[in-house]
This record gives C-alpha cells, sequence and structure tokens, in this order.
C-alpha cells in the first residue's frame, strides 16, 4: 500500500528539479533552451548544473516544443503543459509539472540564466533542508525575487493549485504566487547578482 498524498507533502523529503523551457522565446527569435553554446543546448547546461544536487529533472516544455525536445532528450525526463490548467507564462509549466508531482518540492531553474553557478543553486538547496517550515525559498536581488530560480514546496503549490482552481488566483505571474506564499528569502550579494542574468535577444550573447 502506498504512502498518502499528505504524509508525502509533510515530510518534504522528495525534491524534483524543474527546468523551464516552455517560454515563447518571440524576441530571441529561436527556441532558447535549444540554442547551443560550448556543444550544449542551454537546457542541457541548466540540467547539468541541476544535477549536481543529486535530484531527479523534468525539462517543462509546451505542447508545440515537445517534438523538438524529444529529438534531444529521452521523452520521459519532459513534462508538457497540462492542457487543462487555463494559465500562460511560467506558472502553466509549473503548475504541470505539480500536478504530475504532487508530492514533491519543485526546484525550478530556468533554462536562460546560463551564467548561474551550482554552487548557488546548491546553497539555496541547504537553506530550503536547514530551514523547513517555509513554502518557497528565493533569492532576492535589490529586494525583488528572482522567482524562476526556486524551490517550490508541495504544500506551497498544493495551495496554488487549489486557488487557479477556483478560479481566485487574480494574477499569474510568479511575483504574484509567491506573495500568496511563506517565502524564505535570500539576499544576493553583488557577485551573485550577474549569475541571474537572462538573455533575451542574439545580440546580447556576444562573450558567452
Amino acid at each position: 500500500m502506498g504512502i498518502p498524498i499528505h504524509q508525502l507533502i509533510i515530510n518534504r523529503k522528495y525534491m524534483l528539479g524543474i527546468i523551464l523551457c516552455g517560454g515563447q522565446s518571440s524576441r530571441m527569435g529561436s527556441d532558447k533552451g535549444l540554442l547551443v553554446n560550448e556543444a550544449k543546448t542551454w537546457a542541457q547546461t541548466a540540467y547539468d548544473k541541476l544535477a549536481t544536487l543529486n535530484i531527479p529533472i523534468k525539462i517543462s516544455v509546451n505542447e508545440k516544443q515537445f517534438a523538438d525536445y524529444a529529438k534531444v532528450f529521452a521523452a520521459e525526463s519532459l513534462i508538457s503543459d497540462d492542457t487543462a490548467v487555463d494559465i500562460r507564462g511560467p506558472l502553466l509549466g509549473v503548475l504541470s509539472a505539480h500536478i504530475q508531482n504532487p508530492a514533491d518540492d519543485l526546484f525550478l531553474l530556468a533554462c536562460d540564466m546560463p551564467l548561474m553557478e551550482p554552487e548557488l543553486l546548491k546553497e539555496l538547496y541547504n537553506y530550503s533542508r536547514q530551514n523547513e517550515g517555509s513554502e518557497a525559498y528565493i533569492f532576492t536581488n535589490e529586494n525583488e525575487p528572482e522567482p524562476l530560480c526556486g524551490i517550490y514546496t508541495a504544500k506551497g503549490l498544493l495551495k496554488i493549485a487549489a486557488l487557479q482552481k477556483e478560479n481566485k488566483l487574480v494574477k499569474h505571474s510568479m511575483k504574484f504566487v509567491l506573495s500568496q506564499l511563506a517565502v524564505y528569502s535570500i539576499a544576493l550579494n553583488d557577485k551573485q547578482k550577474k549569475y541571474f542574468r537572462n538573455f533575451n535577444a542574439h545580440a546580447e550573447l556576444n562573450g558567452l
């Protein structure tokens, strides 16, 4: 007999890494997750950095991306957006991952942060394990949250999913999601801020 879902959530033993690749990449003009730098796609680079935590990892894509990503990654490592969830943006990928893995805390990492350092991911992971009780763990830059590199607990995501299902989630931005959760935040120092730079146009890629 399996462990009841509520016990899995309370125990907080399970964490799943999620690489967010489901954006439109409209300003870039091509799929950012499949851009190649130093012989690796950005999605693979993010995957490898999160893999240093020794946690299972899935790659979040939308329906239109699935076939292209399945050429590069094993299909079982992909999570496609749930078409029954009527929202857009990163939260769609997050809730789709939560619906398929309701007992897992999710460690999110956007694919378009190629400067991210594994040590910073490890720091956040350790904070989450040493300071249990919060519903999300994120870094802040000048008091502004960095929501696309963070840990969202199963308990917190259950709350957000319930609000969405009841049409009470009045905004779908990840910053608004954080405003609904008990958040443990860690201020970035000046050196760490550059790790969160995301890239939205080919002109920005010079020097990578």
